[in-house]
C-alpha cells in the first residue's frame, strides 16, 4: 500500500481536515502553504494549501499546475482535495491535474468521490446532497457557488473533462465487479469516474477497488474519501509533539459566514468562558487606529490568561467580495498578539491561513481530529502552539465550545494527549 501522499487543497481547513485522516492512523502528516517549500523535507503525508478557493478558473488551474510541478514526487499518490459543496474551481483544477498527469505518465484517471457522510454530504445519481436535500437548496450554495448545478458530470464537462458516473448499484455490487468497472472507465483515456456514495462503507468500497493506486490514478474528494483511503495505511501510534504549558489565553477567530459557526459563537459567548470581541467591517477596512486598538485590547486579554473570541460582524446579506480585504485587515490588527497566545483556533480556511501567515507560521504538524472536519495540530515556524482549524459549515452549535475547552486543557497541561489510531 502507498505510504507517501500529496494532498493538494484549495484552502487551509480543507488541507488540514483531509490530512488529519492519515495523522490519526499514525502516519506523520503536515500541512503547509506559500512559496519556497522543500517537498523532500516533509513527512509521509504532505498537504498543501494552494489558496485557490477565491481565484478564477484560469488562475486556479495555473496555480495547481505549478504546485504539482513542484511537489508531486514520483513516489507520492495524489489526493486532489475539493470542497464537499463545490465552492471554488474544482472542475478547472481537475482538468489541470489530468493534463499534468497525462504529460508525466502518458495517461490519467481520476476517482472522484466528494461525499463526506459524517457531515451530511452524500452523492446520489451523480449529484451532491446536504442533509438529504439537493446541494442547490443548501445555505452554502445560495451564498457562494461556482456552477449552474451540482450535477458532477456536467460540472466537469464545463471544463472539458470527460466523466462517467459509477452508481450505487455498481459501488455495492462486489469488489471484483467494482474493480472491473473502474478499469473499464480508465481504459477510455483521460477520464474521471464520478462515484456515488451514501455511507462511509461506500467510500471504503471505492478505496479498496482502487488500491494500490497506479501511477496514472489520482483521487478527488473531501475528507470522507481521505478517511477511507487512510484506513488501508499501515500506521502505528506516534508520540504527540511536546511544548511548554502556558498561562496565556487562547485566541479564537470566527471569520466564516456559515450559520453553524455564527450560532456556535453565540453559544460559546453565552457560556461565559471567553471574552467576546466583535469587530465591525469598517474597522478592518479603513480605520488604522481602530485596528491598532483591537490588537492592544486582545493582547492585554491574552496576557491576563483570558480566552478571547474575535468575531467579524456581518449582516444577513454580506458583500462576499469584501472577504479578502476584511481578513487582511484582521490579520494586520492581530499580528502583534502572536507572541501573547497560548493557543489559536479559527473557522474558515481563508481566515486561518491569513492570520497564521502573519503570525510567522508556515505549517502545521497534524495530531488529532477533535470531531469530523476539525483538525488539531502544532504550529510550525515562528510559533509553536496548539492550533485548531475548522471549516465554517462543519460541526454543530457546541463545536466551538468543545474546541475552546480542549485547547484550554492542552495549554494548561502542556501536552496533547492523543487518542491513538482509530479502527
Amino acid at each position: 500500500m502507498p505510504e507517501r501522499w500529496l494532498i493538494l487543497a484549495d484552502d487551509l481547513t480543507g488541507a488540514a481536515d483531509t490530512a488529519i485522516a492519515f495523522a490519526r492512523r499514525g502516519l506523520a502528516s503536515a500541512v503547509s502553504w506559500g512559496e519556497g517549500l522543500d517537498a523532500a523535507a516533509w513527512p509521509e503525508v504532505f498537504s498543501y494549501d494552494a489558496d485557490s478557493r477565491g481565484m478564477t478558473a484560469g488562475e486556479a488551474a495555473r496555480t495547481h499546475r505549478r504546485a504539482l510541478e513542484t511537489l508531486l514526487a514520483p513516489d507520492r499518490v495524489l489526493f486532489k482535495k475539493i470542497d464537499s459543496t463545490l465552492r471554488g474551481q474544482p472542475a478547472a483544477e481537475t482538468a489541470a491535474t489530468l493534463a499534468f498527469l497525462k504529460a508525466r505518465s502518458g495517461s490519467a484517471f481520476g476517482v472522484f468521490a466528494p461525499a463526506f457522510p459524517t457531515t451530511g454530504r452524500t452523492t446520489i445519481e451523480g449529484r451532491i446532497r446536504v442533509a438529504g436535500r439537493p446541494l442547490e437548496e443548501a445555505e452554502v450554495w445560495r451564498r457562494d457557488h461556482s456552477y449552474a448545478s451540482a450535477d458532477l458530470v456536467e460540472v466537469l464537462a464545463g471544463a472539458n473533462v470527460a466523466a462517467e458516473r459509477v452508481p450505487l448499484s455498481v459501488i455495492r455490487g462486489g469488489n471484483e465487479a467494482l474493480r472491473a468497472a473502474f478499469s473499464a472507465i480508465a481504459a477510455k483515456g483521460e477520464i474521471i469516474a464520478v462515484c456515488d456514495a451514501e455511507t462511509d462503507d461506500d467510500l471504503r468500497r471505492i478505496s479498496e477497488a482502487n488500491l494500490p493506486a497506479r501511477a496514472s490514478t489520482f483521487f478527488i474528494g473531501s475528507a470522507g474519501l481521505a478517511h477511507a483511503l487512510a484506513a488501508h495505511m499501515p500506521g502505528e501510534a506516534i508520540d504527540p509533539p511536546a511544548f511548554a504549558d502556558s498561562s496565556k489565553g487562547t485566541l479564537m477567530v470566527v471569520g466564516s459566514l456559515a450559520v453553524a459557526s455564527r450560532t456556535g459563537a453565540r453559544k460559546l459567548v453565552a457560556g461565559g468562558h471567553v471574552v467576546h470581541v466583535p469587530v465591525a467591517p469598517g474597522t478592518l477596512l479603513g480605520q488604522p487606529e481602530g485596528r491598532a486598538e483591537l490588537g492592544r485590547r486582545v493582547a492585554a486579554l491574552l496576557d491576563a490568561g483570558k480566552d478571547v473570541l474575535v468575531e467579524i460582524l456581518m449582516n444577513e446579506e454580506p458583500d462576499m467580495s469584501l472577504g479578502p480585504r476584511l481578513v487582511a485587515g484582521l490579520a494586520e490588527a492581530l499580528m502583534p498578539v502572536a507572541p501573547r497566545m497560548g493557543a489559536f483556533a479559527a473557522t474558515g480556511g481563508e481566515t486561518a491561513s491569513a492570520l497564521l501567515s502573519r503570525f510567522g507560521v508556515n505549517g502545521i504538524r497534524l495530531v488529532e481530529e477533535i470531531e469530523p472536519g476539525v483538525a488539531l495540530g502544532l504550529t510550525l515556524g515562528s510559533l509553536s502552539i496548539p492550533v485548531v482549524t475548522k471549516a465554517g459549515a462543519f460541526g454543530d452549535e457546541d463545536s466551538l465550545s468543545r474546541i475552546a475547552g480542549r485547547l484550554r486543557a492542552i495549554r494548561e497541561q502542556g501536552k496533547i494527549s492523543r487518542k491513538g489510531i482509530s479502527a
